[in-house]
């Protein structure tokens, strides 16, 4: 098999195409960094072009940057902007679902006094595409959160509305007013419990008018409802070890999938709690992230410390499993071997270090992109007769 590898250098960053080829005569494209990265988000509000942003964790503050990669999916290219996020290492990236040059980061800086800390803030980025000077990121929002928890662990752009964002901390949810350059606290959760218990993550339910925010803490799943406060819903012991993180399925309204330390994936429906409607255990370490597809909601997407990203199949559950039966043509020609897209593992991706984030493209329901702890960005396609087994 013939791989072509081009590589090219530029000024405090790299990176390098992988032209190579699946079983399926796909190609993959890989983007690396000079540091090392655990931040990914795809840019949700652009809805044309193929793109998705990079944090980097350099352990010198001021080496830190955010790429933003933009994938040609005909030519199989990639285009990149690079701005300087000298504040510190990036923990956590997302980008808003409103406004394609906003995004929010959570990093760890070093303080006056030496010491670290965790801050958060909503940057801008430039309007003009500089490919040859790194430029720095405008801050729009900062945020006066230093009484209200050591250890930010995200914050999340409210799904409809520009003037709101919550933060979690590792004990409180905080909803905020983020219309002026200082957020003005509208709303404080705090978690009580035996033991100190800490939140993990958190996220928006798309669902219920945007009144519900879930959360992650330890190997439970707790929502709230920000109009007063309260839980509105939960889940106990979903996990049998640490929940990692969430994602709710934009097909259907009271499905939502979890993963944790457990090297589980679940999909529960919350209205029944008692059991889960899915789980299978493919990974062999932890898993840190799980995505629905947003047009497909039966593909599911995971990413985990055993080096690799798996696309599996949820046929079962989806709002799709009606139509499940499909044509399955792995030549590629005419002929008809209709068959149940069953749930399990469809495809993978290997990477050389722990994986802690994977997303779908808003743009095209068939990319998705993956990011290892060592810099390297993968950009990946559905296999080719998959999408025929799901679209036909």
């Amino acid at each position: 098999m013939e791989l072509s590898f081009v590589e090219y250098i530029s000024y405090k960053h790299i990176f390098w195409i992988f032209c190579g080829y699946t079983m399926e005569n796909e190609n993959s494209v890989i983007y690396g960094l000079e540091f090392q990265a655990r931040a990914l988000s795809a840019q949700l509000a652009e809805t044309e072009k193929i793109r998705f942003l990079i944090g980097t964790q350099s352990l010198k503050q001021v080496n830190n940057q955010i790429h933003l990669v933009e994938f040609d999916e005909e030519n199989s290219t990639l285009k990149t902007t690079v701005y300087h996020h000298s504040d510190g290492e990036i923990w956590k990236l997302n980008a808003s679902p409103i406004d394609t040059s906003k995004i929010a980061t959570c990093y760890n800086t070093v303080n006056r006094e030496n010491l670290c800390s965790m801050k958060t803030a909503i940057l801008k980025l430039p309007d003009t595409e500089n490919y040859d000077h790194i430029e720095n990121l405008e801050i729009l929002t900062k945020f006066n959160i230093d009484s209200l928890g050591t250890d930010i662990k995200t914050t999340e752009f409210h799904p409809s509305d520009a003037s709101k964002a919550a933060c979690v901390t590792d004990n409180h949810v905080i909803l905020w007013d983020i219309s002026n350059t200082e957020a003005q606290n509208v709303l404080n959760i705090a978690l009580e419990g035996k033991s100190n218990p800490k939140f993990t993550t958190g996220k928006w339910n798309p669902h219920q008018n945007c009144n519900q925010f879930a959360t992650a803490t330890e190997t439970h799943l707790k929502t709230y409802d920000v109009r007063t406060g309260q839980l509105a819903w939960n889940i106990d012991s979903a996990h049998g070890q640490l929940m990692r993180d969430m994602d709710f399925n934009l097909n259907k309204q009271y499905h939502i999938a979890t993963c944790g330390d457990d090297g589980f994936v679940k999909i529960w429906d919350f209205r029944q709690t008692s059991s889960p409607i899915y789980s299978r255990t493919d990974h062999s370490h932890w898993v840190w992230c799980v995505r629905f597809n947003p047009f497909h909601d039966q593909l599911l997407l995971t990413a985990s410390s055993d080096a690799r990203v798996l696309l599996s199949s949820a046929a079962s559950v989806s709002s799709e499993n009606n139509q499940d039966v499909n044509i399955h043509d792995d030549s590629l020609d005419s002929s008809e071997n209709k068959q149940i897209l069953s749930d399990g593992p469809l495809q993978w991706c290997e990477h050389e270090d722990s994986v802690y984030c994977a997303e779908w493209s808003p743009a095209e329901p068939w990319i998705f992109a993956s990011l290892s702890y060592d810099g390297r960005l993968l950009i990946s396609r559905v296999k080719r007769s998959l999408k025929y087994q799901i679209m036909l």
